[in-house]
């Protein structure tokens, strides 16, 4: 069965991440390029018809921390406050269910977790 993956407005988006989402020409997937306090980089990018994200995160010397890609995501959430900006992802595959938090500050942080349901 086919879920639809929920996503926040650009002008959301912009306005809690201070980023405009811009349009992989490849993929039509929409991508964020966001900055952590200590120069540090993540790309993240989601595709809604997909219901696919990727996170590709990079240290301050640029080189690759992590790179990451999940399907079957439902939800995403923007948030942001005066000392942090994350985003947070919703996960249904069925048998499995799960969430994951990227955070851009205080400091660039994933917490992901997927379990049976």
């Amino acid at each position: 069965m086919y879920r639809e993956f929920i996503v926040p407005s650009d002008q959301e988006i912009i306005e809690q991440l201070g980023e405009w989402p811009e349009v992989e020409e490849e993929s039509g997937a929409r991508a964020l390029a966001l900055r952590g306090s200590k120069g540090e980089s993540v790309l993240f990018s989601y595709d809604t018809l997909g219901r696919s994200v990727r996170v590709r995160w990079r240290n301050a010397e640029g080189e690759q921390v992590l790179d990451l890609f999940r399907e079957s995501a439902t939800r995403m959430t923007v948030y942001a406050d005066n000392v942090s900006r994350r985003i947070i992802l919703d996960f249904d595959m069925g048998e499995c269910g799960g969430r994951m938090e990227i955070s851009i500050l205080p400091m660039v942080a994933i917490k992901d977790h997927l379990i049976f349901t």
